[in-house]
Protein backbone atom coordinates (compact mmCIF):
# COMPACT_ATOMS: atom_id res chain seq x y z
CA UNK A 1 0.00 0.00 0.00
CA UNK A 2 2.95 2.31 0.94
CA UNK A 3 4.47 2.23 -2.97
CA UNK A 4 0.81 3.26 -4.27
CA UNK A 5 -0.02 5.22 -2.08
CA UNK A 6 3.32 7.47 -3.06
CA UNK A 7 3.55 6.88 -6.31
CA UNK A 8 -0.06 7.77 -7.06
CA UNK A 9 0.66 11.00 -4.97
CA UNK A 10 3.84 11.82 -6.59
CA UNK A 11 1.97 11.35 -9.99
CA UNK A 12 -0.81 13.91 -9.31
CA UNK A 13 1.63 16.14 -8.05
CA UNK A 14 4.09 16.09 -11.00
CA UNK A 15 1.17 16.36 -13.37
CA UNK A 16 -0.22 19.58 -11.85
CA UNK A 17 3.03 21.02 -11.65
CA UNK A 18 3.58 20.20 -15.22
CA UNK A 19 -0.47 21.30 -16.92
CA UNK A 20 -1.93 23.38 -13.94
CA UNK A 21 1.68 25.29 -13.50
CA UNK A 22 1.92 26.05 -17.04
CA UNK A 23 -2.17 27.29 -17.03
CA UNK A 24 -1.20 29.28 -14.29
CA UNK A 25 2.14 31.00 -15.96
CA UNK A 26 0.02 31.87 -18.82
CA UNK A 27 -2.51 33.89 -16.52
CA UNK A 28 0.21 35.54 -15.24
CA UNK A 29 1.98 36.12 -18.59
CA UNK A 30 5.87 35.51 -17.11
CA UNK A 31 8.48 36.70 -19.25
CA UNK A 32 12.03 36.56 -18.34
CA UNK A 33 12.40 39.89 -20.46
CA UNK A 34 10.63 41.64 -17.63
CA UNK A 35 13.10 43.05 -15.06
CA UNK A 36 12.67 41.97 -11.48
CA UNK A 37 12.23 43.78 -8.16
CA UNK A 38 15.68 41.89 -6.98
CA UNK A 39 17.48 43.53 -10.43
CA UNK A 40 15.37 46.96 -10.41
CA UNK A 41 15.51 47.51 -6.43
CA UNK A 42 18.63 45.76 -5.21
CA UNK A 43 20.33 47.53 -2.34
CA UNK A 44 22.39 44.21 -0.63
CA UNK A 45 20.07 44.15 2.28
CA UNK A 46 16.35 42.66 1.16
CA UNK A 47 16.80 42.48 -2.44
CA UNK A 48 19.12 40.43 -3.99
CA UNK A 49 19.01 39.00 -7.08
CA UNK A 50 19.68 35.22 -6.27
CA UNK A 51 20.13 31.85 -8.18
CA UNK A 52 17.10 29.91 -8.19
CA UNK A 53 18.19 26.49 -6.15
CA UNK A 54 19.45 29.52 -3.82
CA UNK A 55 15.70 30.97 -3.75
CA UNK A 56 14.42 27.73 -4.04
CA UNK A 57 16.37 26.83 -1.19
CA UNK A 58 15.11 29.19 1.29
CA UNK A 59 11.58 29.16 0.15
CA UNK A 60 10.85 25.87 0.77
CA UNK A 61 12.06 25.55 3.81
CA UNK A 62 11.19 28.79 5.26
CA UNK A 63 7.19 27.79 4.15
CA UNK A 64 7.21 24.46 5.51
CA UNK A 65 8.32 24.37 8.97
CA UNK A 66 6.59 21.67 11.25
CA UNK A 67 3.10 21.77 9.08
CA UNK A 68 3.40 19.08 6.48
CA UNK A 69 4.45 17.15 10.10
CA UNK A 70 2.52 18.02 12.56
CA UNK A 71 -0.95 18.49 10.40
CA UNK A 72 -1.19 15.79 8.47
CA UNK A 73 0.01 13.02 11.35
CA UNK A 74 -2.58 14.38 13.90
CA UNK A 75 -5.39 14.25 10.94
CA UNK A 76 -4.73 11.04 9.94
CA UNK A 77 -4.42 9.51 13.61
CA UNK A 78 -8.25 11.26 13.82
CA UNK A 79 -9.90 10.61 10.58
CA UNK A 80 -7.59 7.77 8.30
CA UNK A 81 -4.81 8.20 5.90
CA UNK A 82 -7.36 8.30 2.87
CA UNK A 83 -9.02 11.49 3.27
CA UNK A 84 -5.73 13.31 4.75
CA UNK A 85 -3.46 12.32 1.58
CA UNK A 86 -6.01 13.22 -0.93
CA UNK A 87 -6.35 16.70 0.57
CA UNK A 88 -2.82 16.75 1.08
CA UNK A 89 -2.24 16.29 -2.61
CA UNK A 90 -5.73 17.55 -3.93
CA UNK A 91 -4.82 20.60 -2.11
CA UNK A 92 -1.13 21.57 -2.91
CA UNK A 93 -2.53 21.06 -6.52
CA UNK A 94 -5.54 23.43 -6.74
CA UNK A 95 -5.34 25.64 -3.16
CA UNK A 96 -2.21 25.69 -1.93
CA UNK A 97 0.17 25.66 -5.15
CA UNK A 98 -2.16 28.47 -6.78
CA UNK A 99 -2.09 30.63 -3.43
CA UNK A 100 1.64 30.61 -2.98
CA UNK A 101 2.34 31.07 -6.85
CA UNK A 102 -0.14 33.80 -6.68
CA UNK A 103 1.27 35.73 -4.12
CA UNK A 104 4.13 35.58 -5.16
CA UNK A 105 4.38 36.53 -8.56
CA UNK A 106 1.56 39.60 -7.24
CA UNK A 107 4.34 41.08 -4.96
CA UNK A 108 6.76 40.65 -7.84
CA UNK A 109 5.18 42.20 -10.54
CA UNK A 110 4.24 45.10 -7.55
CA UNK A 111 8.01 45.85 -6.29
CA UNK A 112 8.78 43.22 -4.21
CA UNK A 113 5.86 44.26 -1.84
CA UNK A 114 3.84 42.46 0.65
CA UNK A 115 0.51 41.05 0.03
CA UNK A 116 -0.80 43.70 1.75
CA UNK A 117 0.32 46.36 -0.47
CA UNK A 118 -1.20 44.11 -3.42
CA UNK A 119 -4.35 44.12 -1.37
CA UNK A 120 -4.31 48.01 -0.65
CA UNK A 121 -3.70 48.74 -4.32
CA UNK A 122 -6.21 46.64 -5.47
CA UNK A 123 -8.98 46.39 -2.54
CA UNK A 124 -8.22 49.46 -0.76
CA UNK A 125 -6.36 50.71 2.24
CA UNK A 126 -8.90 49.85 4.87
CA UNK A 127 -8.59 46.18 3.45
CA UNK A 128 -4.87 46.37 3.81
CA UNK A 129 -5.13 47.54 7.58
CA UNK A 130 -7.31 44.80 8.68
CA UNK A 131 -4.88 41.87 6.27
CA UNK A 132 -2.26 43.49 8.18
CA UNK A 133 -3.20 43.51 11.69
CA UNK A 134 -4.66 39.94 11.11
CA UNK A 135 -1.60 38.46 9.79
CA UNK A 136 0.77 40.44 12.28
CA UNK A 137 -0.81 38.68 15.40
CA UNK A 138 -0.90 35.54 13.50
CA UNK A 139 3.17 35.92 13.09
CA UNK A 140 3.38 36.75 16.98
CA UNK A 141 1.97 33.42 17.66
CA UNK A 142 3.89 31.65 14.53
CA UNK A 143 7.31 33.19 16.14
CA UNK A 144 6.75 32.22 19.68
CA UNK A 145 5.51 28.44 18.83
CA UNK A 146 8.05 27.71 16.75
CA UNK A 147 10.36 29.33 19.22
CA UNK A 148 9.75 26.70 21.35
CA UNK A 149 9.46 23.93 19.66
CA UNK A 150 12.84 24.43 18.00
CA UNK A 151 14.10 25.08 21.69
CA UNK A 152 12.72 22.13 22.45
CA UNK A 153 14.46 20.33 19.65
CA UNK A 154 17.95 21.83 21.21
CA UNK A 155 17.24 20.68 25.08
CA UNK A 156 16.56 17.08 23.74
CA UNK A 157 20.17 16.06 21.50
CA UNK A 158 22.63 18.74 22.29
CA UNK A 159 24.09 17.10 18.38
CA UNK A 160 20.64 19.00 17.22
CA UNK A 161 21.73 22.45 18.63
CA UNK A 162 25.10 21.56 17.80
CA UNK A 163 24.66 21.11 13.86
CA UNK A 164 21.75 23.90 13.69
CA UNK A 165 24.92 26.17 15.45
CA UNK A 166 27.11 25.18 12.62
CA UNK A 167 24.40 25.77 9.87
CA UNK A 168 24.31 29.24 11.31
CA UNK A 169 28.05 29.85 11.49
CA UNK A 170 28.72 28.09 7.72
CA UNK A 171 26.25 30.08 6.53
CA UNK A 172 27.50 33.43 7.28
CA UNK A 173 31.27 32.29 5.81
CA UNK A 174 28.95 30.77 2.87
CA UNK A 175 27.24 33.95 2.23
CA UNK A 176 30.94 36.23 2.70
CA UNK A 177 32.32 33.74 0.46
CA UNK A 178 29.94 33.71 -2.65
CA UNK A 179 28.72 37.43 -2.54
CA UNK A 180 31.90 39.33 -1.53
CA UNK A 181 34.58 36.70 -2.89
CA UNK A 182 32.18 35.37 -5.69
CA UNK A 183 33.37 31.85 -4.82
CA UNK A 184 31.61 29.56 -7.26
CA UNK A 185 28.56 28.15 -5.76
CA UNK A 186 28.59 24.57 -6.04
CA UNK A 187 32.01 24.11 -4.71
CA UNK A 188 30.86 26.28 -1.43
CA UNK A 189 27.72 23.79 -1.04
CA UNK A 190 29.54 20.80 -1.47
CA UNK A 191 32.49 21.65 1.05
CA UNK A 192 29.74 23.01 3.54
CA UNK A 193 27.27 20.72 3.11
CA UNK A 194 29.93 17.81 3.94
CA UNK A 195 31.01 19.46 6.77
CA UNK A 196 27.32 19.30 8.05
CA UNK A 197 27.56 15.59 7.25
CA UNK A 198 30.09 14.80 9.37
CA UNK A 199 29.04 17.36 12.45
CA UNK A 200 25.51 15.28 12.41
CA UNK A 201 27.28 11.89 11.64
CA UNK A 202 29.86 12.25 14.05
CA UNK A 203 28.78 14.84 16.85
CA UNK A 204 27.15 12.06 18.87
CA UNK A 205 31.06 10.67 19.63
CA UNK A 206 32.66 14.29 20.40
CA UNK A 207 32.37 15.13 23.75
CA UNK A 208 32.79 18.30 23.87
CA UNK A 209 29.27 18.64 21.85
CA UNK A 210 27.38 17.33 25.10
CA UNK A 211 29.76 19.53 27.46
CA UNK A 212 29.06 23.03 25.25
CA UNK A 213 25.71 22.13 23.86
CA UNK A 214 23.85 20.94 26.89
CA UNK A 215 21.50 24.04 28.24
CA UNK A 216 18.44 24.38 29.48
CA UNK A 217 15.44 26.06 28.20
CA UNK A 218 15.81 29.51 29.00
CA UNK A 219 19.43 29.72 27.54
CA UNK A 220 18.19 28.48 24.37
CA UNK A 221 15.29 30.61 23.95
CA UNK A 222 18.01 33.64 24.80
CA UNK A 223 20.22 31.99 22.16
CA UNK A 224 17.32 31.78 19.65
CA UNK A 225 15.62 35.66 20.33
CA UNK A 226 18.98 37.14 19.60
CA UNK A 227 19.68 34.97 16.61
CA UNK A 228 16.57 35.92 15.08
CA UNK A 229 16.74 39.50 15.95
CA UNK A 230 19.97 39.05 13.69
CA UNK A 231 18.23 36.67 11.04
CA UNK A 232 15.63 39.71 10.92
CA UNK A 233 17.88 42.86 10.32
CA UNK A 234 21.19 41.69 8.69
CA UNK A 235 21.46 41.56 4.69
CA UNK A 236 19.78 38.34 3.67
CA UNK A 237 22.72 37.53 1.84
CA UNK A 238 24.92 37.16 4.69
CA UNK A 239 22.64 34.97 7.20
CA UNK A 240 19.36 33.93 6.57
CA UNK A 241 19.70 33.22 2.86
CA UNK A 242 22.53 31.21 3.17
CA UNK A 243 21.74 28.95 6.16
CA UNK A 244 17.84 28.43 4.73
CA UNK A 245 19.68 27.18 1.24
CA UNK A 246 22.23 24.68 2.83
CA UNK A 247 19.43 23.57 5.20
CA UNK A 248 17.27 22.73 2.30
CA UNK A 249 19.96 19.87 1.83
CA UNK A 250 19.05 18.30 4.33
CA UNK A 251 15.19 18.57 3.91
CA UNK A 252 15.84 17.25 0.93
CA UNK A 253 17.82 14.19 1.63
CA UNK A 254 14.89 13.86 4.50
CA UNK A 255 12.44 13.81 1.02
CA UNK A 256 14.49 11.12 -0.69
CA UNK A 257 14.85 8.61 2.24
CA UNK A 258 11.03 9.20 2.54
CA UNK A 259 10.64 8.29 -0.58
CA UNK A 260 12.87 5.25 -0.40
CA UNK A 261 10.87 4.48 2.55
CA UNK A 262 7.48 4.49 0.66
CA UNK A 263 8.32 2.91 -2.10
CA UNK A 264 10.18 -0.04 -0.34
CA UNK A 265 9.33 -0.24 3.20
CA UNK A 266 5.66 -1.62 2.39
CA UNK A 267 6.41 -4.57 5.68
CA UNK A 268 7.34 -1.38 8.26
CA UNK A 269 3.46 -0.67 7.89
CA UNK A 270 2.28 -0.99 11.43
CA UNK A 271 -1.55 -1.47 9.90
CA UNK A 272 -2.98 0.67 13.40
CA UNK A 273 -4.04 3.32 11.18
CA UNK A 274 -7.48 2.71 9.33
CA UNK A 275 -8.17 4.27 5.95
CA UNK A 276 -10.61 5.76 7.00
CA UNK A 277 -11.29 6.15 11.10
CA UNK A 278 -14.25 3.72 11.86
CA UNK A 279 -17.80 5.58 12.37
CA UNK A 280 -15.88 9.31 11.32
CA UNK A 281 -18.52 12.03 11.47
CA UNK A 282 -18.07 13.77 7.75
CA UNK A 283 -19.49 17.18 8.94
CA UNK A 284 -20.58 18.91 12.19
CA UNK A 285 -19.42 21.88 14.03
CA UNK A 286 -17.18 20.02 16.64
CA UNK A 287 -13.73 19.14 16.90
CA UNK A 288 -14.12 15.39 15.77
CA UNK A 289 -16.09 16.91 12.15
CA UNK A 290 -13.77 15.80 9.49
CA UNK A 291 -15.41 18.84 7.63
CA UNK A 292 -14.06 21.70 9.01
CA UNK A 293 -11.33 20.13 11.39
CA UNK A 294 -9.55 18.01 8.50
CA UNK A 295 -8.75 20.91 6.16
CA UNK A 296 -8.20 23.39 9.25
CA UNK A 297 -5.89 20.83 10.75
CA UNK A 298 -3.51 19.60 7.29
CA UNK A 299 -2.83 23.42 7.05
CA UNK A 300 0.77 23.60 5.63
CA UNK A 301 0.73 20.25 3.96
CA UNK A 302 -2.14 21.81 1.11
CA UNK A 303 -2.61 25.12 1.89
CA UNK A 304 -1.52 28.05 4.50
CA UNK A 305 -1.63 31.39 4.75
CA UNK A 306 2.22 31.72 6.07
CA UNK A 307 3.20 31.15 2.63
CA UNK A 308 1.80 34.23 1.28
CA UNK A 309 4.13 35.94 3.72
CA UNK A 310 6.99 34.27 3.02
CA UNK A 311 6.73 34.38 -1.09
CA UNK A 312 5.66 37.97 -0.89
CA UNK A 313 8.02 39.10 2.08
CA UNK A 314 11.41 37.66 1.13
CA UNK A 315 11.26 35.39 -1.71
CA UNK A 316 9.83 37.73 -3.83
CA UNK A 317 12.80 40.35 -3.36
CA UNK A 318 15.40 37.23 -4.39
CA UNK A 319 13.91 36.04 -7.94
CA UNK A 320 16.49 37.00 -11.01
CA UNK A 321 13.75 35.71 -13.40
CA UNK A 322 10.43 35.91 -13.51
CA UNK A 323 10.08 32.27 -14.99
CA UNK A 324 11.70 30.86 -11.43
CA UNK A 325 8.46 32.02 -9.71
CA UNK A 326 7.45 28.36 -11.16
CA UNK A 327 9.74 26.04 -9.48
CA UNK A 328 9.79 28.54 -6.40
CA UNK A 329 6.44 29.43 -6.15
CA UNK A 330 4.49 26.64 -6.90
CA UNK A 331 7.09 23.81 -7.23
CA UNK A 332 7.84 24.12 -3.24
CA UNK A 333 4.18 24.28 -2.65
CA UNK A 334 4.09 20.54 -4.22
CA UNK A 335 7.35 19.42 -2.86
CA UNK A 336 6.11 19.99 0.58
CA UNK A 337 2.39 18.18 -0.18
CA UNK A 338 4.45 15.15 -1.12
CA UNK A 339 6.37 15.80 2.48
CA UNK A 340 3.02 15.13 4.33
CA UNK A 341 2.44 12.43 2.43
CA UNK A 342 5.70 10.81 3.53
CA UNK A 343 4.76 12.42 7.62
CA UNK A 344 1.57 10.45 7.00
CA UNK A 345 3.93 7.46 5.79
CA UNK A 346 5.91 7.61 9.44
CA UNK A 347 2.88 7.63 11.47
CA UNK A 348 1.89 4.09 10.09
CA UNK A 349 5.25 2.74 10.48
CA UNK A 350 4.88 3.94 14.26
CA UNK A 351 1.38 3.13 14.73
CA UNK A 352 0.15 5.99 16.61
CA UNK A 353 1.23 9.17 18.18
CA UNK A 354 4.58 8.66 19.73
CA UNK A 355 6.44 10.39 22.56
CA UNK A 356 6.98 13.55 21.96
CA UNK A 357 3.49 14.09 19.87
CA UNK A 358 4.17 14.21 16.04
CA UNK A 359 7.53 15.68 15.63
CA UNK A 360 8.79 12.64 17.56
CA UNK A 361 6.19 10.19 15.52
CA UNK A 362 8.05 11.71 12.31
CA UNK A 363 11.36 11.18 13.68
CA UNK A 364 10.78 7.37 14.92
CA UNK A 365 9.58 6.59 11.21
CA UNK A 366 12.11 8.42 9.64
CA UNK A 367 14.67 5.96 11.78
CA UNK A 368 12.73 2.80 10.39
CA UNK A 369 12.92 3.72 6.87
CA UNK A 370 16.75 4.95 7.88
CA UNK A 371 17.37 1.10 7.83
CA UNK A 372 16.73 0.42 4.06
CA UNK A 373 19.86 2.42 2.97
CA UNK A 374 21.71 1.07 5.83
CA UNK A 375 21.32 3.55 8.47
CA UNK A 376 21.27 2.89 11.88
CA UNK A 377 17.91 3.38 13.12
CA UNK A 378 19.39 5.43 15.85
CA UNK A 379 21.40 7.93 13.78
CA UNK A 380 18.07 7.66 11.57
CA UNK A 381 16.09 9.01 14.18
CA UNK A 382 18.48 11.35 15.02
CA UNK A 383 18.96 12.53 11.13
CA UNK A 384 15.10 12.31 11.38
CA UNK A 385 15.23 15.61 14.56
CA UNK A 386 17.65 17.38 12.48
CA UNK A 387 15.36 18.00 9.47
CA UNK A 388 12.67 18.37 11.71
CA UNK A 389 14.95 21.28 13.08
CA UNK A 390 16.03 22.69 9.90
CA UNK A 391 12.17 23.35 8.79
CA UNK A 392 11.61 24.83 12.57
CA UNK A 393 14.52 27.03 12.55
CA UNK A 394 13.75 28.58 8.80
CA UNK A 395 10.64 29.14 9.50
CA UNK A 396 11.24 30.57 12.70
CA UNK A 397 14.33 33.23 10.83
CA UNK A 398 11.73 33.99 7.95
CA UNK A 399 8.56 34.60 10.29
CA UNK A 400 10.07 36.94 12.18
CA UNK A 401 12.18 38.85 8.97
CA UNK A 402 8.32 38.81 7.88
CA UNK A 403 6.98 40.47 11.40
CA UNK A 404 9.36 42.50 11.19
CA UNK A 405 8.60 43.91 7.32
CA UNK A 406 4.23 43.82 8.54
CA UNK A 407 4.95 45.94 11.06
CA UNK A 408 6.80 48.46 8.98
CA UNK A 409 4.26 48.62 6.48
CA UNK A 410 1.29 49.17 9.34
CA UNK A 411 3.02 52.19 10.36
CA UNK A 412 3.78 53.17 6.71
CA UNK A 413 7.50 52.73 7.74
CA UNK A 414 7.62 55.35 10.70
CA UNK A 415 9.17 52.18 12.92
CA UNK A 416 12.08 51.25 11.70
CA UNK A 417 13.37 48.00 11.26
CA UNK A 418 15.55 47.22 14.38
CA UNK A 419 12.63 48.88 16.26
CA UNK A 420 10.08 46.66 14.11
CA UNK A 421 11.77 43.40 14.75
CA UNK A 422 12.73 44.17 18.95
CA UNK A 423 9.10 44.29 18.82
CA UNK A 424 8.16 41.24 16.93
CA UNK A 425 11.03 39.33 19.52
CA UNK A 426 9.92 40.96 22.80
CA UNK A 427 6.27 40.08 22.29
CA UNK A 428 6.95 36.64 20.97
CA UNK A 429 8.65 36.15 23.87
CA UNK A 430 6.23 37.17 26.09
CA UNK A 431 3.87 34.71 24.86
CA UNK A 432 6.37 32.25 25.78
CA UNK A 433 6.53 33.09 29.24
CA UNK A 434 3.75 35.16 30.26
CA UNK A 435 1.33 32.87 32.40
CA UNK A 436 -2.57 32.00 32.50
CA UNK A 437 -4.83 30.31 32.82
CA UNK A 438 -5.30 26.69 31.35
CA UNK A 439 -8.42 24.82 30.63
CA UNK A 440 -7.51 22.60 33.82
CA UNK A 441 -7.70 25.93 35.80
CA UNK A 442 -3.33 25.73 35.99
CA UNK A 443 -1.24 28.33 34.84
CA UNK A 444 0.79 27.63 31.49
CA UNK A 445 2.07 29.92 28.80
CA UNK A 446 0.21 32.55 26.91
CA UNK A 447 1.05 30.61 23.67
CA UNK A 448 -0.46 27.23 24.78
CA UNK A 449 -3.62 28.82 25.27
CA UNK A 450 -3.58 30.79 21.68
CA UNK A 451 -1.94 27.72 19.53
CA UNK A 452 -5.32 26.16 19.20
CA UNK A 453 -6.62 28.95 17.02
CA UNK A 454 -3.53 29.13 14.86
CA UNK A 455 -4.86 26.65 12.26
CA UNK A 456 -7.86 28.14 11.88
CA UNK A 457 -6.42 31.47 11.39
CA UNK A 458 -3.92 30.46 9.44
CA UNK A 459 -6.11 29.03 6.55
CA UNK A 460 -7.50 32.46 7.00
CA UNK A 461 -4.64 34.44 6.09
CA UNK A 462 -4.63 32.13 3.02
CA UNK A 463 -8.49 32.83 1.75
CA UNK A 464 -7.53 36.84 2.67
CA UNK A 465 -4.33 36.43 0.25
CA UNK A 466 -6.39 34.80 -2.41
CA UNK A 467 -8.63 37.18 -2.59
CA UNK A 468 -6.14 40.01 -2.82
CA UNK A 469 -4.44 38.29 -5.63
CA UNK A 470 -8.01 37.39 -7.62
CA UNK A 471 -8.96 41.50 -7.62
CA UNK A 472 -5.42 42.09 -8.55
CA UNK A 473 -6.18 39.21 -11.59
CA UNK A 474 -9.32 40.71 -12.06
CA UNK A 475 -8.85 44.61 -11.90
CA UNK A 476 -5.03 44.91 -13.30
CA UNK A 477 -4.79 41.83 -15.79
CA UNK A 478 -8.32 42.33 -16.57
CA UNK A 479 -9.08 38.17 -16.53
CA UNK A 480 -10.78 35.64 -14.89
CA UNK A 481 -9.78 34.53 -11.84
CA UNK A 482 -12.05 31.65 -11.30
CA UNK A 483 -9.34 29.29 -10.31
CA UNK A 484 -8.94 31.13 -7.20
CA UNK A 485 -12.09 32.50 -6.10
CA UNK A 486 -13.36 28.65 -5.42
CA UNK A 487 -10.56 28.27 -3.17
CA UNK A 488 -11.49 31.88 -1.87
CA UNK A 489 -15.16 30.84 -0.52
CA UNK A 490 -14.26 27.34 0.23
CA UNK A 491 -11.18 27.96 2.45
CA UNK A 492 -13.24 31.13 4.03
CA UNK A 493 -16.41 29.37 5.34
CA UNK A 494 -14.12 26.44 6.42
CA UNK A 495 -11.98 29.01 8.39
CA UNK A 496 -14.59 30.54 9.62
CA UNK A 497 -16.65 27.41 10.57
CA UNK A 498 -12.90 25.92 12.46
CA UNK A 499 -12.86 29.08 14.17
CA UNK A 500 -17.24 28.36 15.25
CA UNK A 501 -16.08 25.45 16.33
CA UNK A 502 -13.08 26.53 18.84
CA UNK A 503 -15.75 29.61 20.27
CA UNK A 504 -18.22 26.62 20.77
CA UNK A 505 -15.71 23.68 22.37
CA UNK A 506 -14.06 26.71 24.48
CA UNK A 507 -17.13 28.03 26.66
CA UNK A 508 -18.99 24.59 26.66
CA UNK A 509 -15.31 23.41 28.47
CA UNK A 510 -15.78 23.37 32.59
CA UNK A 511 -13.59 25.98 32.65
CA UNK A 512 -13.81 28.47 29.66
CA UNK A 513 -11.10 29.73 28.29
CA UNK A 514 -12.60 33.39 27.48
CA UNK A 515 -9.60 35.08 25.77
CA UNK A 516 -9.10 32.12 23.79
CA UNK A 517 -13.25 32.43 22.67
CA UNK A 518 -12.62 36.63 22.28
CA UNK A 519 -9.79 35.99 20.49
CA UNK A 520 -11.73 33.70 17.94
CA UNK A 521 -14.28 36.56 18.16
CA UNK A 522 -12.09 39.17 16.88
CA UNK A 523 -10.19 37.31 13.98
CA UNK A 524 -13.94 36.62 12.68
CA UNK A 525 -15.18 40.13 12.75
CA UNK A 526 -11.36 41.27 11.13
CA UNK A 527 -11.70 38.61 7.96
CA UNK A 528 -15.79 39.31 7.79
CA UNK A 529 -14.81 42.89 6.98
CA UNK A 530 -11.50 42.28 5.13
CA UNK A 531 -14.33 40.31 3.05
CA UNK A 532 -16.61 42.86 2.87
CA UNK A 533 -14.09 45.44 1.38
CA UNK A 534 -12.81 42.76 -1.27
CA UNK A 535 -16.40 42.01 -2.62
CA UNK A 536 -17.17 45.61 -2.44
CA UNK A 537 -14.27 46.66 -4.52
CA UNK A 538 -15.26 43.46 -7.12
CA UNK A 539 -18.61 45.17 -7.62
CA UNK A 540 -16.77 48.06 -8.11
CA UNK A 541 -15.23 46.67 -10.76
CA UNK A 542 -18.16 45.22 -12.35
CA UNK A 543 -19.86 48.55 -12.18
CA UNK A 544 -16.83 49.89 -13.91
CA UNK A 545 -15.73 52.32 -10.97
CA UNK A 546 -12.24 52.72 -10.41
CA UNK A 547 -11.27 53.94 -6.76
CA UNK A 548 -7.39 53.68 -6.65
Amino acid sequence: MFFIMFAVSALFLVLGYIFYGRFMAKVYDLNNGNVTPAEQLNDGMDYCPTHPAVVLGHHFSSIAGAGPIVGPITAASMFGWLPTILWCVLGSIFLGGPHDFGALVSSMRHEGKSVGEVIDRWIGHKGKKLFLIFTILSLFLVVAVFLVLTTATFVTDPVVAFVSCMYILLAVVSGILIYRFNMNLKVITLVMLAIIAVCAIKGGDWPFVAAIFTHGADTWNLFLALYILAASILPVWLLLQPRDYLASYFLYFAVAIGAIGMIFGASMDSGSIPMIAKEVKWMGLTKASLWPMLFVIVACGAISGFHSLVGSGTTSKQLAHEADAIPVGYGAMLLEGLVAVIAIGTLMVAGGIQKGGPVGTFAAGFGQFCTLVGIDPVLGTRLGAIAINGFLLTSLDTATRLARYQIQELSDYKVNKYAATIIAVVVALGLVYFKTTGADGKPVPAWSVIWPVFGASNQLVAALAILGVALWIIRGLKKKATFLLVPFWFMLVTSMAGLVVEITSTLASPSPNYILAGICALLLVLALLMTKEGLAALNREKRGEFVN
